[in-house]
């Protein structure tokens, strides 16, 4: 197995890692996600309200899709390279 391959495969460990723990902890990252948006828009004294409050809807949803989303094998396996 070259470096390359080793990376891939720590890469994808950490992605359904990352994926398990933004599934269990979903409600506490959009209520810091939320937070986080106010506390922009106190900082901006309220300018951009509007892009602050779509900018946190895009991401909960970022965070709920990539949490949503269980390990299928039959694309794992098409995203491997071909043995050889």
């Amino acid at each position: 197995m070259g470096l390359m391959d080793t990376l891939k495969s720590r890469a994808d460990e950490l992605k359904e890692k990352a994926s398990e723990l933004a599934g269990k902890h979903n409600e506490t990252i959009d209520h810091m996600v939320e937070k986080a948006g106010e506390a922009v828009d106190k900082a901006t004294k309220h300018r951009y309200t509007d892009k602050i409050e779509h900018g946190t809807a895009k991401t909960k949803e970022v965070v709920d899709s990539f949490a949503a989303k269980p390990r299928d094998e039959s694309s794992a396996e098409e995203d491997r390279p071909p043995a050889g």
